[in-house]
């Protein structure tokens, strides 16, 4: 449009949007229905079959169980951009930091491979100041559960509207996403983009009866598949998208972390005593039947051991006096880790391969709630290589005799990895962005 700024360009772009969310929404399809049949009486009687059934359909839909008809789908909106030496890396905000820290791993690695290149991170994780060592801004959206009076729908929209600025502001040439479920908004927002490379990190193969939209594989160029100390056989649904894998991503390399000395410093515990690492997540200390307290409990039954206790930057702040407990609360754990004799934690993706990477013997309490996550099948490789014990039902038996085996045995640590996948990954993904 002749005389139209960029400004005004912006404006109908986001204009154009929101009558698309209007046209597709499951309230104006419905009203459409009726309407229709309205205008032809012919189609009245068939009503009480035809409505319930759209409803159905679009129920389906908004599960991510059935694809949007063809008939709504759209061109893309958005401006077409010139590509810049930039990646937008978005990881969602799971019940930990698993996404956030395989993103900063891959970021850091980039960043010192190619210095002029720049990162920025849209994300919902609330803990942006940790990127700042690192010189990545960040964008940020809250979760929609953090937002009252606002369903699935708006934040969606709200969602597509942030991400869109920051693509068009920034104008990437890749795209990163690292989450099991992919948004409906941020779909929207990278589809059509032929300039913009897109990757789709995610753990995990994609099984039918998989928990994501239908329709979601295909708005991406690359599935990235970070290796795992399990390897899967089973079957993978085709979905036509190039796959790439690499060795388990951890953040820190061997390098990165704090002498012994050093650490044992930072964190006030004495250089000649046992030090014992444990962190399972938001479990209630004084109640004594959790299986923190016992786990603590236990540990201080034997003499000369100091405990240090992690505490999640997203979590709860911990109340615990108990004598030689250290609480320690900071980001990345793991540069502690040459401090400690031992560490007792649950089953979680980065924390295990932490473990495994720099060499700690380990007690593991794998977590049976994670719906994705086979945390028990992952632990169970520490008890084959010879490194760790799991301790599958937490009774203050099998506590006790956990921690005496693991107490017996510290000195058996993990064999070191010689290969970060967060360093393969980056030479990959690099060569991607030469081309």
């Amino acid at each position: 449009m002749e005389g139209c700024t960029i400004g005004d360009d912006t404006s109908i772009m986001r204009l154009k949007r929101e009558i698309y969310r209007l046209q597709t929404s499951p309230s104006l399809r419905l009203g459409a229905h009726i309407t229709t049949a309205i205008r032809k009486p012919w189609r009245a009687p068939f009503l009480i079959l035809s409505l319930p059934l759209m409803m159905f359909m679009i129920g389906l839909e908004l599960v991510g169980l059935k694809a949007q008809p063809k008939s709504l789908n759209r061109h893309q909106t958005g401006r077409s951009l010139i590509k810049g030496n930039c990646i937008v890396m978005f990881p969602t905000n799971g019940v930990g930091f698993g996404h956030f820290t395989r993103m900063l791993a891959l970021a850091k690695r980039m960043k010192t491979d190619d210095t002029d290149l720049e990162v920025i991170f849209f994300t919902t994780m609330p803990t942006l100041h940790l990127l700042k060592p690192y010189g990545i801004p960040a964008h940020h959206i809250s979760g929609p559960k953090y937002f009252k009076g606002v369903d699935s729908q708006e934040w969606n929209a709200l969602l597509e509207e942030e991400l869109t600025l920051c693509i068009e502001t920034h104008k990437p040439s890749m795209f990163v996403f690292d989450g099991a479920f992919p948004y409906r908004g941020m779909l929207r927002a990278i589809e059509g983009r032929a300039n913009l490379n897109k990757v789709w990190m995610r753990r995990g193969m994609f099984r039918k009866g998989a928990r994501i939209p239908v329709d979601s594989i295909k708005h991406f160029d690359t599935i990235v598949r970070p290796g795992d100390a399990v390897d899967e056989d089973e079957e993978e649904l085709e979905h036509g998208v190039e796959l790439m894998t690499c060795p388990p991503i951890v953040l820190l390399d061997e390098s990165d972390l704090l002498s012994r000395e050093k650490a044992r410093f930072r964190l006030g515990i004495p250089q000649d005593c046992r030090a014992v690492y444990v962190q399972l997540g938001a479990g209630q200390i004084n109640d004594i039947a959790s299986e923190i307290r016992m786990t603590l409990d236990e540990i201080l039954n034997h003499d000369g051991i100091h405990i240090v206790l992690g505490e999640s930057m997203i979590g709860s702040i911990i109340d615990v006096q108990m004598p030689n407990v250290h609480v320690l609360r900071d980001y990345p754990n793991s540069q502690y880790f040459k401090g400690f004799d031992a560490v007792i934690q649950a089953g979680g993706y980065n924390s295990f391969h932490e473990t495994r990477a720099f060499g700690l013997p380990a007690l593991f309490y794998p977590n049976h709630e994670t719906g994705m996550d086979d945390q028990l099948t992952r632990c169970m490789v520490a008890e084959e290589e010879g490194w760790g014990y799991v301790v599958e039902n937490r009774t203050q038996e099998n506590i006790q005799i956990g921690i005496q085996k693991l107490l017996n045995h510290a000195e058996q640590g993990a064999p070191v990895m010689d290969e970060n996948g967060a360093e393969t990954l980056s030479k990959a993904l690099s060569a991607i962005l030469e081309v």
